[in-house]
């Protein structure tokens, strides 16, 4: 199965490419956004990947654009350095597309997913600590707080004990092992239309990979790396992630969250702005669902920088976890 780029009318749309832009495509996956802001003007475009295997994906970009193309192997967290290291210290645009693709689900042997049988990895960068190190190896209490929090998972106590008690027996290796064992602890299937495991998984995932500080520094690294006018344009698949996104472009646009008809927004104190018509979230249409179940839970965010200096304030992840190395 192949990738199919989600909302890639809408992402392109906001993006706005013009000949001249030097665009970041900070996840380019399997380059679906890349060839599309290539065709769309002339243009260069840095795509950035901290998966070792998207260097053989993105190889008919280079055949087909020439040095207007360029991958960039890192995470996208580290974008204002790769950039650098190209040349560059401002660009035009940067799409940020998370979550994990799909040739990283397809591909049995990354462990990414309880439908097929592999090695319980989920490691995007294919280097340190596996999932299953941290299955086998976390304290009970760590495995519930992640299943609960980054999978929004209501039975992750029951999940955390379930595998707890079977990994003395036995340690966990395959990803059809933990499917069974989190299928086991919640009951069985009980007429859900998404197999049991689908939160655990996720949370799993999310945790190894350290997918929201990994939000938290590339939205700061963009606002650094944009220039005046350059736009911002990040797609989400996850509601912490969405809402993460949805409170830095708020709080960088100097506006206070929480507005409505009845209270409008109040401008907050603090630094000038660096981020300017923020745009309201964008959601697939009937239509894209219907041809590609992952664009499902999608949302689109978009904003523009102005040319005020970028905060020096961190920007903080809403959920209060350990580090991966603590867990451990």
């Amino acid at each position: 199965m192949s990738h199919i780029p989600v909302m890639l009318d809408y992402v392109i749309e906001h993006l706005a490419p013009s000949a001249g832009d030097v665009i970041v495509d900070g996840t380019f996956g399997g380059g679906g956004y890349s060839r599309r802001i290539l065709e769309s003007a002339d243009c260069v475009v840095f795509g950035i990947d901290r998966d070792p295997d998207a260097k053989g994906r993105a190889e008919p970009l280079g055949s087909d654009f020439g040095d207007r193309f360029t991958l960039l192997n890192g995470p996208f967290s580290e974008m204002e350095a790769l950039v650098a290291e190209e040349g560059k210290s401002s660009v035009s645009a940067v799409v940020l597309d998370l979550g994990v693709s799909s040739f990283q689900l397809d591909e049995a042997g990354r462990g990414f997913s309880f439908m097929r049988e592999g090695p319980l990895d989920m490691r995007m960068s294919q280097d340190g600590i596996s999932a299953a190190d941290l299955v086998n190896h976390a304290d009970e209490k760590d495995l519930a707080d992640i299943i609960f929090q980054l999978g929004e998972e209501r039975d992750s106590r029951r999940i955390a004990r379930q595998i707890v008690r079977e990994r003395a027996d036995s340690s966990f290796e395959t990803t059809l092992q933990l499917a069974d064992t989190v299928e086991r602890a919640v009951g069985g299937r009980r007429g859900k239309r998404t197999h049991p495991a689908t939160k655990t998984f996720q949370a799993l995932r999310m945790f190894v990979n350290d997918e929201l500080g990994e939000l938290a520094g590339g939205l700061m690294a963009a606002e650094r790396l944009l220039g005046e006018d350059g736009r911002l344009v990040v797609v989400t698949f996850h509601s912490i992630e969405d809402r993460m996104v949805k409170s830095f472009l708020a709080d960088r646009s100097g506006k206070q969250e929480g507005g409505s008809r009845f209270m409008p927004e109040q401008v907050a104190s603090g630094p000038a702005p660096s981020f300017e018509n923020v745009r309201r979230v964008t959601a697939p249409d009937v239509a894209e669902v219907a041809a590609n179940a992952r664009a499902r839970s999608s949302r689109l965010r978009s904003a523009v920088r102005t040319s005020a200096p970028a905060w020096t304030d961190e920007f903080e992840i809403p959920v209060n976890l350990p580090s991966l190395s603590e867990v451990l």
